[in-house]
């Protein structure tokens, strides 16, 4: 049995893209990254996985994307395109029994999404998984709701910093190492739903970006600038997503 720690980098559509009526992309959030460790059932790290990820949806880098992830384009567009990195991915991960686990179930749900915009099989991805940022958060007796973050866990613990946080890679580095940490033998896992029902249709639904703003301006009383006007729309739009939703435990 081994121990798939993994993480992920996303981008999604650039805000000069954003047309409110027109149908969102078919890919909210795509793949540009996948990093991992495979650790035995010792804990001990047996490899590693590295991968850009070339786009197919979002051409562009979002402009916050790229500052956080410090991610260029033309790294992107000289790496192998998704199926091809979800191949190398699943000869990583191997046959052997294991269990994945991760800083929040996000990435899960974010892969099986973009595995089944392409029609590869997720049944390979496996459903035990070990959400590490929950149990460190009660581990830190964080209040009910709220999460410890990545890099307050490694400051926490005194866990060497050896690269930029939002670099899949260096994240899955990280989660590994929290892992190993606070790991006991409560640490059990728990299993992850991949829906296989088809979302209903629902009527489309467009933004008035411009009541939206102005309904800003009114509250603070100016005009919003641009990059204000791009936060805005972008928060509005990640809301939509549900993403960040706290769920009673």
């Amino acid at each position: 049995m081994n121990y798939i720690i993994f993480d992920l980098e996303y981008n999604q559509q650039h805000p000069d893209d954003i047309n409110p009526s027109e149908p969102k992309p078919p890919l909210l959030f795509e793949i540009i990254q996948i990093g991992a460790i495979k650790m035995s059932k010792e804990l001990k790290p047996t490899s590693v996985f590295n991968s850009l990820v070339k786009p197919n949806i979002h051409l562009k880098l979002h402009p916050y994307v790229e500052n956080l992830t410090k991610i260029n384009m033309d790294d992107l567009n000289k790496s192998p395109n998704f199926k091809s990195v979800y191949t190398e991915f699943i000869n990583f991960i191997g046959k052997e029994e294991n269990i994945l686990v991760v800083w929040g179930n996000s990435d899960i749900k974010e892969l099986i999404k973009n595995i089944e915009f392409y029609n590869l099989d997720s049944s390979k991805i496996s459903n035990k998984y070990i959400d590490i940022q929950s149990y460190a958060s009660k581990l830190f007796k964080l209040p009910k709701g709220q999460k410890i973050s990545l890099k307050n866990a490694v400051e926490a613990l005194n866990i060497p910093v050896e690269g930029d946080f939002h670099d899949a890679f260096f994240d899955a580095h990280y989660t590994a190492e929290v892992f190993k940490s606070i790991y006991t033998k409560k640490l059990s896992p728990s299993t992850f739903i991949k829906s296989t029902e088809k979302r209903p249709k629902v009527k489309k639904e467009k933004l008035d970006s411009h009541a939206l703003i102005k309904e800003f301006e009114k509250i603070y009383n100016r005009k919003m600038s641009k990059e204000e006007v791009e936060i805005i729309r972008l928060a509005y739009f990640m809301g939509k997503t549900k993403q960040f939703i706290l769920k009673d435990e």
